[in-house]
């Protein structure tokens, strides 16, 4: 499938990929096997409500390659507006998928984020798991702004590896704005997947599925850490209620509209 072939659902004025869950994984891997510098946001309410509020992060959106519906709040609202049959494509099940994947064909993964702690325990649990995956290498980047010989080394440290797909986890919005400065800079297929590492790794504890799959993991998350999380919620799930209400509601009076004017045309 070609760029110009994957359909988007307009998610609160942001673009979200309207493919499945193993639709998305082969367009990632057909990228990948050409070594095409591609980049991928894994998109949640916070990271869409950046974009409602930021314009230059929401150009960053529009211009990545896939923008995947992780969380259940925005597959309900592209169900609602007519992708009945979307699924969740979380960050934590793209990177157990990719990397199965990447065992069977051979294809090199990079690391890129998160802590040299975070970085061992995942190489053990990587060896465990997917014993024949191929590590193309992992770096814990300082957490500050690389300077320009830096940034260059980095970058030829991963072209020179050979990975076809690059795991970047930097965080929010951070990840996602390094991704589009590097694009067509990083030979491969850029991941942005923000808090990953660290539940792989086994740092944090993800909801069980049942929470997730009733949009409770917010819920979740945030009694494990409230004093980082309280503020972030309390500033982007009330409002994304509302502008996914005025959404739904706008496409429901138009459709009415369009069902009254049909007699007057005909």
């Amino acid at each position: 499938m070609s760029e110009s072939q994957i359909p988007t659902v307009n998610v609160v004025n942001t673009p979200v990929s309207a493919l499945l869950f193993e639709g998305q994984i082969d367009t990632i891997f057909g990228w990948a096997k050409r070594r095409i510098s591609k980049f991928v946001c894994v998109a949640n309410v916070h990271m869409l409500m950046e974009a409602h509020w930021n314009q230059e992060f929401r150009k960053v959106l529009e211009n990545a390659d896939l923008v995947t519906p992780d969380g259940m709040p925005l597959v309900w609202l592209m169900r609602l507006l007519g992708c009945q049959g979307q699924d969740r494509v979380a960050g934590l099940d793209i990177f157990l998928s990719v990397c199965q994947r990447a065992q069977e064909c051979g294809h090199k993964i990079y690391f890129l984020g998160s802590t040299d702690d975070v970085l061992v325990r995942m190489r053990e649990k990587l060896a465990k798991d997917f014993p024949k995956l191929h590590i193309a290498g992992m770096m814990s980047p300082p957490f500050r702004e690389l300077t320009a010989a830096e940034d260059a080394a980095l970058v030829d440290a991963v072209n020179s590896s050979g990975a076809e797909i690059v795991f970047v986890a930097l965080g929010c919005p951070k990840q996602e704005r390094w991704m589009q400065h590097h694009h067509g800079h990083i030979n491969a297929v850029m991941l942005g997947v923000g808090a990953v590492f660290s539940l792989y790794a086994g740092c944090q504890k993800r909801a069980p599925l049942w929470v997730r799959e009733a949009g409770l993991e917010w819920l979740y998350r945030l009694l494990q850490e409230p004093k980082r999380l309280w503020k972030r919620y309390g500033t982007t799930i009330p409002p994304f209620l509302w502008l996914a209400s005025q959404q739904v509601m706008a496409m429901a009076f138009n459709k009415v509209f369009r069902q009254l004017d049909a007699p007057s045309r005909t």
